[in-house]
């Protein structure tokens, strides 16, 4: 199935994809949006089979974490929306539903989410080798070339923004002194 034929756009899922405590994780409300199940539905059907889902497959976002991402995220509030810490399902937790969520949609569904882990695992691995080339070719050419040099870094690296970052960032106790 191609990616016009998909179910779920690809960006869809790409957008999913969280980095929490280090890990890149999709939420199971997310989850269940992309499956075309209610929340609550996942939610049971990973408790009913726990011990296919051990902590590096799995967890549940800490209050605080859970706070933080609600208060970026701007989507409940005080009277509605959830009121419990959301699970993060790593890409073999994500694997593992596969054999908990049966449906042919979550099947095909799973498909395209390993699909965007890989594209997401190939892009950060292909913007390393491409930092270590230029560290090798910078070292075989004298200084004439620094200036060349220093523009590709520039060129690729992030941009420097004033403005707050958007997004999920671990709570690090030592940050709230």
């Amino acid at each position: 199935m191609d990616d016009k034929e998909s179910l779920v756009p690809v960006e869809q899922i790409e957008r999913s994809i969280l980095l929490i405590r280090g890990e890149k994780v999709i939420l199971d409300a997310d989850l269940a949006a992309l499956y075309g199940v209610a929340t609550k539905v996942l939610v049971q059907a990973v408790k009913r089979h726990q011990e296919r889902f051990p902590a590096d497959f799995m967890f549940q976002l800490s209050r605080v974490e859970f706070d933080h991402l609600r208060s970026q995220s701007v989507t409940s509030s005080q009277w509605g929306g959830r009121r419990y810490p959301p699970y993060g399902f790593t890409e073999q937790g994500v694997a593992m539903l596969s054999s908990v969520l049966n449906s042919p949609r979550a099947i095909q569904v799973n498909i395209e989410i390993m699909r965007a882990f890989i594209r997401l695992r190939r892009m950060m691995a292909s913007h390393a080798e491409l930092a270590r080339k230029l560290e090798n070719l910078e070292k075989k050419y004298d200084v004439q070339f620094k200036v060349v040099f220093d523009a590709i870094r520039k060129l690729m690296a992030p941009p420097d923004s004033k403005r707050r970052r958007i997004g999920f960032r671990p709570f690090r106790p030592e940050e709230s002194d």
